[in-house]
């Protein structure tokens, strides 16, 4: 588990990260008080004005936790497609959050139970496609875990039900938090 100095070594990493990058300036070198745990994955979301802005991450951890949550936190300022970079301008108005995951659980998603919503993160797989939701999207949008499913599924481009005609499905658990 992550402490209170983690958790804040993290989120001023990212944003260090971020304003290095939009600045164009290179990246400086990661410090923390101590050593971090390791996670499966990490993705870190930006918002402007409650309003999602960027959310870049991995399931895989490759390199040592600080250093990932700095390159997803420049990439989620930069490479999302959904939005264009974010500018100087608009730095000041960003607010980071950091999801560490846990290990992926594959699941039946029909058994009772599986999901627990604010709870479990889901990814839904089939072919190439892959599809990742963090466990605060749910309880955000008031989904319920079915609903949840579905928009898992969506979001790997499959159809809806997806689910429940043979895409594999895994849960994980987070520790997210924020500025």
């Amino acid at each position: 588990m992550l402490t209170d100095d983690d958790k804040a070594a993290l989120l001023r990493i990212a944003r260090e990260a971020v304003v290095a990058e939009v600045s164009n300036l290179p990246p400086r070198p990661s410090t923390t008080p101590r050593e971090l745990p390791g996670a499966s994955g990490v993705f870190v979301t930006l918002k402007r004005r409650n309003e999602l802005r960027g959310c870049i991450g991995t399931l895989q951890c490759r390199a040592g936790l600080a250093e990932e949550v700095a390159r997803t936190a420049r990439e989620s300022a930069t490479e999302d497609p959904r939005f264009p970079p974010v500018s100087m301008n608009e730095i000041p108005e960003l607010s980071l959050e950091i999801s560490v995951l846990g290990p992926l659980e594959q699941i039946d998603p029909a058994e009772e139970g599986a999901i627990i919503v604010g709870r479990h993160g889901l990814v839904v797989e089939q072919g190439v496609r892959r599809g990742l939701l963090l466990p605060q999207v749910a309880p955000e949008w008031g989904w319920t875990a079915e609903q949840f499913l579905r928009q898992t599924c969506r979001k790997a481009g499959l159809p809806e039900e997806a689910w429940q005609h043979g895409a594999r499905v895994f849960r994980f658990e987070a520790d997210v938090f924020g500025e």
